[in-house]
């Protein structure tokens, strides 16, 4: 999860869209600082380009955030295992919230549902 200070998520936006380059290298500094473990974790790495993305669509914001971390030499094979485990983390939870709700919407038991002869027509 991403962390963003005393700030609020909101806030965090807000800076991340402004104008003025220097208001969006604080709030880089910001998410950097709360996120100790950046540098060294390549999903969180991938979380925040997305946190980013999300306030503020914009090739060049995306460009700025990660040219400062570019230094920390990710492998490329890292950042794309790190997505695909987000994304699967996403669809397990999905699939277990769909077979809960299925579970819910049935009536009766298991044995009834199982032993329950079809009506004859």
């Amino acid at each position: 999860m991403v962390k963003h200070g005393a700030l609020s998520k909101s806030h965090v936006y807000k800076l991340l869209r402004s104008k003025d380059a220097r208001v969006r290298r604080a709030a880089f500094t910001l998410l950097e600082t709360s996120n100790p473990r950046l540098r060294r974790n390549s999903e969180l790495f991938i979380e925040i380009t997305r946190f980013i993305w999300d306030a503020n669509p914009s090739y060049d914001v995306y460009r700025e955030f990660t040219k400062r971390h570019f230094q920390a030499r990710y492998k490329v094979h890292e950042l794309i295992g790190a997505r695909l485990k987000i994304e699967k983390q996403k669809q397990q939870s999905a699939a277990a919230e769909e077979l809960t709700g299925n579970a819910r919407g049935c009536e009766g038991g298991f044995f009834q549902r199982l032993f329950l002869r079809p009506s004859r027509s």
